[in-house]
């Protein structure tokens, strides 16, 4: 039976013309599924559905999502992060952790602005980020943020402006990674978990609505781990009184 499967040029470009022939003839595609983005249930058969292709540097996953949640495309991640996530889908081991890598904390909360309630995630350091090439030690976490186009902010009230390049790749309901722009184009991962990290109903509700994200910024010490989104959001108010915090605005990738 034909499905009512979107297949973007970019998709269609990785899987090649045959490969996405048998998925819109119902061959290889399922009827029913669960969308990678909120984990609900689908079907192709009844209402439109994207395919959503990430890709490793040897690794490809195929994905089927509401067409009303994301479009079709073609979602780039680190080999390591697509390994990550086939393994939780099939059980196996987690990728190792890359010791090397500069160590974020990210935390998912819901932020009150300008009258509505936002998804946001709050980064923080576990220790100093020096720049790259730097000697003698510092802090160049902000300034380099800012140079990225992160706005540094006194009071958390206003909704920030949308980051050109950067995106948050919340897939199969749960978070992946957040995306920078690459070097020779596409995206790379600024930050990825090791884990798919899980976020509430209600953060992943608020994100699909908007298909947009909130990210809030800070040098070590500067947040914590609050336990309650009340106890995070006191952290943010006052590492903005303190000059401490920068925020963008990214939209959803992959989801």
């Amino acid at each position: 039976m034909q499905r009512m499967l979107d297949v973007s040029d970019d998709v269609r470009a990785e899987i090649g013309d045959d490969e996405a022939d048998r998925l819109l003839t119902g061959d290889t595609s399922p009827g029913s599924y669960d969308c990678t983005s909120c984990r609900t249930p689908g079907d192709s058969q009844q209402e439109r559905t994207s395919t959503v292709l990430f890709v490793g540097e040897e690794t490809a996953v195929l994905a089927f999502a509401h067409a009303t949640c994301l479009p079709s495309q073609v979602v780039q991640v680190p080999e390591e992060q697509l390994q990550g996530a086939v393994q939780s889908i099939t059980g196996g081991e987690p990728a190792a952790e890359e010791p090397e890598q500069a160590v974020l904390g990210v935390t998912s909360g819901l932020v009150l602005l300008e009258g509505d309630l936002h998804p946001a995630l709050v980064v923080e350091p576990t220790g100093p980020i020096a720049r790259p090439g730097a000697t003698g030690g510092g802090d160049d976490f902000l300034p380099l943020l800012i140079e990225q186009g992160f706005m540094p902010v006194s009071q958390v009230k206003d909704v920030p402006s949308l980051l050109n390049g950067w995106s948050v790749l919340l897939a199969m309901g749960q978070l992946h990674a957040v995306l920078q722009p690459g070097e020779t184009g596409g995206q790379v991962a600024w930050w990825q978990a090791h884990q798919p990290l899980h976020v509430t109903d209600g953060w992943r509700a608020a994100a699909n609505k908007t298909n947009k994200v909130l990210v809030f910024a800070a040098p070590v010490g500067s947040i914590g781990r609050q336990p309650r989104e009340d106890l995070l959001r006191d952290a943010l108010d006052k590492a903005a009184a303190n000059g401490q915090l920068v925020t963008a605005c990214m939209p959803l990738a992959g989801t």
